[in-house]
């Protein structure tokens, strides 16, 4: 088992990996990344976040994906972790832990006062999983988006 920052030539696995995930959580309609796109977002000036590749035996088995977060609370950069996937081949032998360790190093090495994420409310194996670490659920805070034409109107 081992983990390794992501590089350009990973790009083309990294978004195989993010359809496998979009499929898992019900939303692979909503993926219309490409190769180029994220090499362009983890690899331009600036990066806008990175990937950490986990491989078992040389086997692509997983990533994770992470960018900075500011907190006017705290006054620091924290880390949001966009996604954390395993293939379902490589699950329950500690592979998420180790993908979730790396972030939080990452995070500790940076002095971020916090590395946050979001779990969808049905996924309660994963909901389990981080409470076991010790993540605490941020029940009070309601997520919001806009995409679409409700940007643009917004943006106007």
């Amino acid at each position: 088992m081992t983990l390794r920052a992501a590089t350009p030539e990973d790009c083309d696995l990294l978004l195989e990996m993010i359809r496998e995930l979009a499929v898992f959580e019900n939303l692979a309609d909503q993926v219309t990344a490409t190769p180029q796109i994220l090499r362009e977002s983890l690899f331009g000036s600036p990066p806008a976040a990175a990937a950490i590749i986990a491989e078992v035996d040389n086997e692509p088995a997983g990533y994770a994906l992470y960018f900075s977060t500011f907190s006017t609370f705290t006054g620091k950069a924290g880390l949001y972790l966009e996604d954390i996937y395993v293939r379902p081949g490589w699950r329950k032998i500690g592979l998420g832990k180790k993908l979730l360790q790396q972030v939080a190093g990452i995070a500790v090495e940076r002095g971020c006062p916090r590395l946050e994420w979001s779990v969808l409310d049905w996924n309660q194996p994963a909901i389990d999983f981080y409470r076991s670490l010790g993540a605490e659920p941020l029940s009070e805070w309601i997520g919001q988006r806009l995409t679409g034409a409700a940007l643009k109107e917004t943006a106007k």
